[in-house]
């Protein structure tokens, strides 16, 4: 990404050239040269361990709630919405949620609109609210000005996406994975697509992300230190009309004596913008495969699907057995 980051003429289209054919073949990236400091990033990693570090009692006085922001303790929920899983094993990786910083008096709070909901933050970690908010919004500007790539590679004006992610819909989540044994059709987490548009994760040092391409193997995500791994999620794979790929993946700490963090930062439109097919995607030989709809409503289906664990939530059709996915790589 280097000369598209040092705004190079001519770098935003090889660039999307590339984002294009990644994004129509595999559904998933590695981003180099990004421009994003490392240091930053390890730091981030190094507040992820000692957040997870807490007490146990401490970290569930911050438990998620309905807008899903908050502490959320591993094995407290099973991905439902995968056509290639169908455990009802809890995933082994704690979690803790944060949204944008968001005072009690604003007025999307007050009326209780979903997942508008102040952050949750321990009493007894200085420093880290602070870091946390200035790291989110260093990869929102990050996750941002990989925009016009999306829509270049679309044939769409560079500033096509930019009215929809205003006062975007993002979330950092900081997961951690214990260096313990999962039981048989069990894993760190389970086979799933994310749920918004794309997924920032920069790189564990402890390898243990796997995706799987439509029609292809599972495969270990290629490591390069500093890198940053970038896919799409449902929200993009629906509004291109599929073409761009959604896929597959999962997480598992291999190691039997290290714990694994991951800090995945998501990144969607204002959860109110209309999600209609974007207008290169379609054709009359090919119509546009979903009504419009909101971000809103698609993120509360997933999100009460796969972290409340409810008992009639619906699954898809497809399954594959989670022992054998789980052996295959």
């Amino acid at each position: 990404m280097a000369d598209y980051v040092r705004g190079v003429p001519g770098a935003r289209e090889q660039l999307a050239a590339e984002l294009q054919h990644a994004c129509e073949h595999v559904g998933f990236m590695v981003a180099i040269n990004h421009g994003m400091d490392t240091a930053l990033v390890e730091t981030m990693f190094a507040w992820a361990a000692r957040f997870h570090a807490l007490p146990m009692a401490t970290k569930k006085n911050l438990a998620m709630g309905e807008n899903f922001v908050g502490y959320l303790a591993s094995g407290a929920y099973a991905v439902k919405t995968s056509s290639l899983h169908d455990s009802r094993k809890g995933d082994l990786n704690e979690a803790f949620f944060m949204d944008r910083d968001r005072s009690p008096d604003d007025p999307e709070v007050r009326a209780g609109k979903p997942f508008r909901e102040v952050n949750k933050w321990p009493d007894d970690l200085p420093g880290f609210r602070a870091f946390a908010m200035a790291y989110y919004a260093r990869m929102e500007a990050f996750a941002q000005s990989l925009l016009p790539l999306f829509a270049t590679a679309l044939a769409l004006p560079p500033d096509w996406f930019d009215k929809a992610f205003i006062g975007a819909q993002a979330t950092l989540r900081l997961s951690h994975y214990p260096p313990e044994q999962a039981a048989p059709d069990q894993f760190g987490i389970s086979p799933h697509c994310d749920s918004n548009f794309l997924t920032v994760l920069p790189q564990s040092r402890v390898e243990g992300l796997y995706i799987r391409p439509a029609g292809k193997p599972w495969m270990k995500a290629p490591y390069l230190p500093g890198s940053f791994v970038i896919n799409a999620g449902d929200t993009c794979h629906r509004w291109t009309n599929h073409r761009f790929r959604s896929t597959e993946h999962l997480a598992i700490n291999p190691t039997p004596d290290q714990h694994r963090y991951a800090i995945p930062f998501f990144y969607a439109p204002h959860t109110d913008w209309p999600i209609t097919c974007i207008p290169t995607c379609t054709s009359p030989d090919n119509p546009p495969r979903y009504p419009a709809y909101t971000y809103e409503q698609h993120r509360l289906w997933f999100m009460r699907n796969n972290y409340q664990r409810q008992a009639d939530a619906p699954l898809v059709g497809g399954k594959v057995n989670a022992a054998a996915t789980r052996d295959a790589i």
